[in-house]
């Protein structure tokens, strides 16, 4: 099984040779992008790990406002908890790249729950974090200004996507300047302003669906 998929937290519960019988379990599903997976209030009975690629999770409101819940790359995991509480879909699930999953239903998931409940732990604690940062997120959006909320959204991207290069770390986040500011819930013109004046200061460099971030330290103190 391909190290990336290993780590999500379906997975991590379980020794090799159980993670290879839940994996020939799951079906591949292979979207290009700009595909729907799901949309919002859908049924949904199936989680997905990510293989390759990046998918955003995007709400919609009544008026046509989006709203980007999150962006997901190689490893994490969603739509558990349709397995959990079986209902229609919360979010609309979009391909930012191409995209390779691994899919498991409710009836096969269901088989491991029982007979492994370490992995119906690390499902509920994944599950706890995913809140925790829901809870991060409201915060920062009474209490942090947007900027604050900018720097703070480039800093977990570039934990999770960084990569380093020879005058900082190169976050390829795959999203348009539309999608960073449903992102960090702010206008297009809020977030490139803040964009605009930590480039002037030094502190990254704009690039197509990327930032090179050339000053960690002060980018993290802004996101306090």
């Amino acid at each position: 099984m391909d190290d990336v998929v290993r780590k999500a937290p379906l997975f991590t519960a379980l020794d090799d040779e159980a993670a290879q019988a839940v994996g020939e379990t799951m079906s591949e599903v292979r979207l290009a992008k700009g595909d729907v997976l799901f949309h919002e209030g859908d049924g949904g009975d199936s989680l997905y790990v990510i293989a390759e690629g990046k998918i955003k999770l995007g709400t919609k409101a009544p008026d046509g406002r989006e709203n980007l819940l999150s962006l997901l790359g190689p490893g994490e995991m969603f739509g558990e908890l349709s397995l959990f509480d079986p209902g229609p879909r919360t979010s609309t699930a979009t391909a930012l790249t191409d995209v390779h999953l691994l899919a498991l239903s409710h009836n096969h998931l269901e088989h491991w729950l029982t007979g492994r409940p370490e992995v119906a732990k690390h499902l509920l604690r994944a599950l706890a974090q995913r809140l925790r940062r829901t809870n991060e997120v409201v915060g920062d959006l009474v209490f942090s200004d947007v900027p604050g909320r900018v720097a703070k959204a480039l800093g977990d991207l570039a934990k999770r996507f960084g990569t380093s290069s020879s005058d900082g770390i190169y976050v390829a986040h795959d999203l348009t300047q539309e999608e960073l500011a449903q992102l960090v819930g702010a206008s297009r013109e809020t977030v490139n302003k803040a964009l605009a004046d930590f480039a002037s200061r030094g502190w990254l460099r704009l690039e197509a669906r990327a930032v090179v971030i050339l000053d960690e330290e002060r980018l993290a103190k802004r996101a306090r």
